[in-house]
């Protein structure tokens, strides 16, 4: 019985040897037949998990699974119809395959670096400007991390010419062989599919049939299936137009059906029948209008105007993927960003109801002015649109190669020539609104021998031993990107100070009102700013991590410190009710309402709210789905919160508040859309 059951046991061991020695033969004769194909899942699936870790660098991003999965299956399905060419055509196949997937790779990691969002085949009709951003560009975008996908082919092509070496190509396939082998791996990426469709949450089925999320959908499905679906989100609005139309026409009622018409406070009709100047002030930041170096503030003008003015601290712009146009929009007409492509571009022919338009119905005259090309962001149609009776661009001001400052026309020189031509307008007509669009301060902030002496350095002056002083000069932020920016806003802001000296002289700020908006951030990453706040000037770096005085500044102080300046200025504003700072959160499509109840105009489809009726219940909805409150900022990629008030926040508000920002998205994108301010459609 013994010598039976050990019989057994050895018979047994034998067999899983054998098994075993078979299965590595079959794993390893799978790989020596398979070598191309594997290299081209492999290498394309590393390109993505990179392109992922150097754009969102979360934990959650870098422990996640699920959108390795999904790369890899869009690899497998592509690389499956490899096998259906001959040996000597396959590797004709995988680079050209291997190629368009690294383009994918390569343009998003650039284009997340600018936008901190991921690329949309609805952008290529802007394809038409880079001309005019090159230099910014090529300063500020690309790195030379952008560059480590094109290892991808390489390794892909090495290993196709040592393959070809040693005639592995010369090898006899049949034909039958080749189909089964596709036909095998198509059937395994369709399995892969199955099981991550079963993982799929109702959140996530959500976010990726709206699309706007585009983080979210990176970290939950890669980036391979992010740019499918975006080629299917981006077609669907022209197929939309044509059979979604009731659907979004009885949504879009239903939402303003319930919207109240706004009450009348203290601050109706307060500047009713002045004229007013609004200054697009490119990329300026609120954070910086507390910065000074060596006793000098970075912006003093501004900080002037905010002291004598109404001063919005706590106030957003809400840009997409059309940063300054989407920032126009958005001001002129209460309405947000659409999910693909851009409304001054992609949907310019639509209709919108506009503060130049509604004001025009006061009896103003309206214009616009910008000494940029007038087809740049499509505002030569689009300004017409929007109501603008007139737009003087570049070609209506006189610029040389001594008046240019970065991507045109210096801001100084450009409120100098616009000066003349105000005075015109003022002397025709009794009420008149004007847009100025600045320029100077533009990325990428490198024209700093044209911005004038503002050193950003630290100078000190320290005592000797042998009583003697000596002025020492610590670097800082010179030579640095942020730097150069601090450089270029001390620029614009003394244009912005210039100019309404000069208007003031002329003698137009008597009966006008004067609104500045920053249009969006500097669009600078968040490591620029370790050096700004944990700067040693002992070893002229930062900080270690671990010292004491280490200043984190994480993902939310970063989001946060994007906000941008709002004022409301008179000259005889100081020291009346209008002198104040507004501290309550507030958005860019809160403008036009605030301004509509202090004008007296209405536009019954504004998705934003008048300041001073809401006060401290608003909420800023961003195109990305986040949303900030006066007690929390909440990250829809993370599903995350910060709070504000150290007060803690119910499950109930966040759920409510994320209801309301689907709901509001999808509104103002149906707006547009499907042209549902269009009366001749009805």
């Amino acid at each position: 019985m013994k010598i039976k059951n050990k019989f057994n046991n050895l018979k047994e061991n034998i067999t899983k040897k054998i098994k075993h020695i078979k299965q590595e033969h079959t794993i390893s004769k799978y790989i020596k037949n398979n070598i191309l194909f594997l290299t081209f899942v492999i290498t394309s699936v590393i390109n993505a998990t990179i392109l992922r870790f150097f754009c969102m660098r979360m934990l959650e991003n870098y422990l996640s699974i699920k959108p390795i999965i999904a790369d890899l299956i869009v690899a497998v399905l592509i690389g499956s119809f490899g096998y259906f060419f001959k040996p000597k055509n396959r590797f004709t196949y995988y680079i050209i395959a291997n190629i368009f997937l690294t383009a994918i790779c390569m343009i998003n990691s650039v284009y997340y670096t600018f936008y901190t969002s991921f690329a949309s085949v609805s952008m290529l009709s802007l394809t038409q400007y880079i001309g005019d951003v090159g230099d910014a560009v090529v300063e500020n975008v690309i790195q030379l991390k952008d560059l480590v996908y094109i290892l991808s082919p390489i390794i892909l092509t090495i290993v196709h010419l040592k393959l070809k070496k040693k005639n592995y190509y010369k090898k006899v396939e049949i034909k039958s062989i080749r189909k089964k082998r596709g036909f095998r791996t198509l059937a395994a990426s369709g399995v892969l599919t199955l099981l991550f469709i079963v993982t799929m949450t109702p959140l996530d089925v959500s976010r990726f049939a709206k699309q706007w999320n585009k983080e979210y959908i990176v970290m939950r499905f890669g980036i391979y299936v992010y740019q499918a679906n975006d080629v299917i989100t981006s077609i669907k609005p022209k197929i939309n137009s044509m059979f979604g139309y009731d659907k979004a026409n009885k949504e879009f009622k239903d939402y303003f059906a319930n919207v109240e018409e706004p009450k009348t406070n203290k601050y109706t009709n307060i500047f009713a029948g002045k004229n007013v100047i609004v200054i697009h002030a490119e990329s300026m930041q609120t954070n910086v209008m507390d910065l000074e170096f060596n006793g000098q503030q970075v912006t003093p003008n501004l900080n002037k105007l905010a002291q004598e003015g109404m001063f919005f601290s706590n106030f957003y712009s809400q840009v997409s993927v059309g940063t300054s146009s989407d920032s126009e929009l958005t001001y002129n007409t209460s309405l947000m960003p659409t999910k693909s492509g851009t409304a001054f571009v992609s949907y310019s022919d639509r209709e919108f109801n506009s503060t130049p338009k509604l004001l025009k119905e006061k009896g103003y005259y309206t214009f616009s002015m910008h000494a940029n090309n007038a087809d740049f962001w499509n505002r030569r149609v689009m300004h017409k649109n929007l109501g603008y009776d007139r737009f003087y661009s570049k070609q209506d001001y006189k610029v040389t190669k001594e008046t240019t400052i970065g991507l045109g026309l210096s801001d100084k020189e450009f409120f100098a020539q616009s000066i003349p031509k105000i005075q015109s307008i003022n002397q025709k007509y009794s009420n008149w609104y004007g847009l100025l669009i600045m320029l100077t301060n533009h990325t990428p902030f490198s024209d700093t021998e044209k911005y004038g002496d503002f050193p950003v350095d630290i100078k000190e002056t320290i005592t000797k031993e042998d009583g003697t002083t000596e002025q020492v000069t610590y670097p800082y932020m010179e030579g640095t990107k942020l730097g150069n920016y601090f450089k270029s806003y001390h620029y614009a802001d003394a244009a912005l100070g210039e100019f309404i000296e000069n208007l003031d002289a002329a003698g137009l700020l008597e009966n006008t009102v004067l609104v500045i908006y920053g249009d969006h951030d500097a669009r600078l990453p968040k490591k620029e700013y370790n050096r700004l706040y944990n700067y040693d000037k002992n070893t002229d770096d930062t900080l270690s991590k671990d010292d004491p005085n280490y200043k984190e500044y994480d993902s939310y102080q970063y989001e946060l410190g994007r906000k941008v300046p709002l004022i409301i200025w008179t000259k005889d504003m100081q020291g009346t009710k209008l002198n104040q700072e507004i501290t309550n959160v507030m958005g860019m499509y809160d403008v036009m309402p605030t301004l509509g109840n202090m004008f007296g105009f209405y536009n019954k489809y504004q998705l934003g709210h008048d300041i001073f009726s809401i006060k401290e219940d608003n909420i800023v909805v961003f195109p990305n789905g986040n949303w900030v409150t006066n007690k929390v900022y909440y990250n829809s990629q993370k599903e995350a919160y910060l709070s504000l008030t150290n007060e803690p926040i119910s499950e109930e508000e966040i759920r409510k508040n994320n209801e309301y920002t689907n709901k509001l998205l999808d509104v103002s994108n149906n707006i547009i859309v499907f042209n549902l301010l269009d009366d001749k459609k009805e």
